[in-house]
């Protein structure tokens, strides 16, 4: 803040403790987005901006939806909360309903949260939970994988593989983790899924040789890593991971939580992979970001396993004092109606080659080493400067946001996922911003 004028117009920044932010950094010269309409936010000094980004991977159906607002507020002054423990309201069962014809086969059995970071950590206990119902308590190990990101509770951070998640604090012992897929040397520009690295699945072998195929219960993994910068699985490898999986009798878990509610072109990665696992955790565009919410799918045979001993014994010892709160239901019902009647969950299939040709058109741009896609998810990585990583990348969103348009960036690599009511010419519109600004970058 450089004047008094400055001081004024801007609220008070100190108190907040920014998560995922270099907080001194953005304090310094902030960056205030103050409201969003379809496919743009507007910033404080009221500059449109266009979001390839889909706010952080969740607004799939475009901003300020009236009819979850609606659905929220009508919900909140009819029932504004009612207790998951021993009770019930009836619109947790029938957005329950309502994720299960969605979901693929089996998996039509929906244990709710209130983020990504909780259904992982969810999904995590279920395995555990199922193993030991099997009679075969032994199974504890959780495998992860390098480069994959399942949130930040402490189940999340010990299998996911980002470092900087990891190194500060303390992991559940017994994590372990395949190694990652990424090849630039024979996959580097790979439109859609490379064709190089299916046999990185077979990874899982090596820890089943080391630790044991009965001490295994679960590997999770992201279909398509997102955080890592838009990471597609090489042609093969999810199907082998299966494959594997079922041969040693060790879950296996999807984290749709970027994925999930039509970010590939159908309404599960899962589904567009033709794989279906055991266990799928999802959040953000189950209520298009409007309201706090995640939702664990599991397997029948799983829920069923643990369905045994007395009627009033609780099966699974596990939730939140928000699990299935009235008006986030409400907001997911709300958003799943837009997506049936506008045809989001499938829109990617029709847009993607638009979006592949307009991403690819940038690999003469300065510094461009990769350029990656699938469905409506793409990255550009961009060669680090010198003992200077990340600060290429960084340059990159602070100057697409001031020439129009809000990127999402990790380490050097810019990650783009618009809301999936973005038209052609928007597209078009994004990634000529994006030229401009790379073109800038020294």
């Amino acid at each position: 803040m450089n004047d008094i004028s400055d001081r004024l117009n801007r609220p008070d920044l100190d108190a907040f403790w920014m998560p995922f932010t270099a907080n001194r950094q953005f304090k310094a010269d902030p960056r205030l987005l103050v409201s969003a309409k379809g496919v743009h936010y507007r910033t404080e000094d009221g500059r449109e901006v266009i979001d390839g980004a889909a706010g952080l991977w969740c607004v799939n159906a475009g901003h300020g939806r009236a009819e979850i607002a609606t659905a929220v507020s009508q919900q909140l002054l009819t029932l504004d909360y009612a207790p998951s423990f021993q009770m019930s309201h009836p619109l947790v069962f029938d957005l329950a309903t309502e994720l299960a014809k969605l979901a693929p086969a089996g998996l039509d059995r929906v244990f709710f949260t209130n983020s990504g970071s909780e259904s992982v950590d969810t999904a995590l206990k279920i395995a555990l939970a199922y193993h030991r119902a099997k009679g075969q308590g032994q199974r504890t190990r959780l495998i992860g994988r390098e480069k994959g990101y399942h949130g930040v509770g402490f189940g999340g951070i010990s299998v996911g593989g980002l470092v900087n998640n990891r190194r500060a604090f303390l992991t559940l012992p017994g994590a372990e983790h395949l190694g990652h897929t990424v090849d630039l040397g024979r996959n580097a520009f790979s439109k859609g899924q490379p064709l190089q690295g299916a046999e990185r699945a077979d990874d899982l072998e090596r820890l089943v040789a080391l630790h044991g195929a009965e001490t295994i219960a679960a590997v999770i993994v992201e279909p398509v890593a997102g955080s890592a910068g838009v990471l597609p699985p090489p042609v093969g490898y999810l199907e082998r991971l299966r494959e594997l999986c079922t041969k040693h009798g060790i879950l296996l878990i999807f984290d749709e939580v970027i994925t999930g509610f039509g970010r590939l072109g159908a309404p599960f990665a899962a589904q567009y992979f033709g794989v279906t696992p055991d266990i799928m955790t999802t959040a953000k565009g189950l209520t298009n970001g409007a309201f706090p919410m995640g939702a664990v799918f599991a397997h029948r045979d799983i829920h069923d396993a643990l369905m045994h001993g007395p009627q009033n014994a609780i099966e699974f010892f596990h939730g939140y004092t928000y699990s299935g709160h009235p008006a986030a239901c409400a907001a997911a019902l709300a958003t799943l109606e837009i997506y049936r009647r506008e045809g989001l969950l499938t829109r990617a299939a029709e847009l993607s080659p638009v979006w592949e040709a307009a991403v690819h058109d940038l690999r003469d741009c300065p510094h461009v080493i990769d350029i990656r896609n699938l469905g409506m998810m793409a990255a550009i990585e961009l060669a680090p400067r010198h003992e200077a990583a990340g600060t290429r990348g960084y340059e990159a969103m602070v100057g697409a946001l001031k020439a129009g348009a809000m990127v999402r960036f990790t380490g050097d690599t810019l990650a783009f996922s618009p809301p999936l009511i973005i038209t052609p010419e928007q597209i078009e519109e994004l990634f000529a911003i994006v030229r401009s600004v790379l073109a800038q970058i020294a």
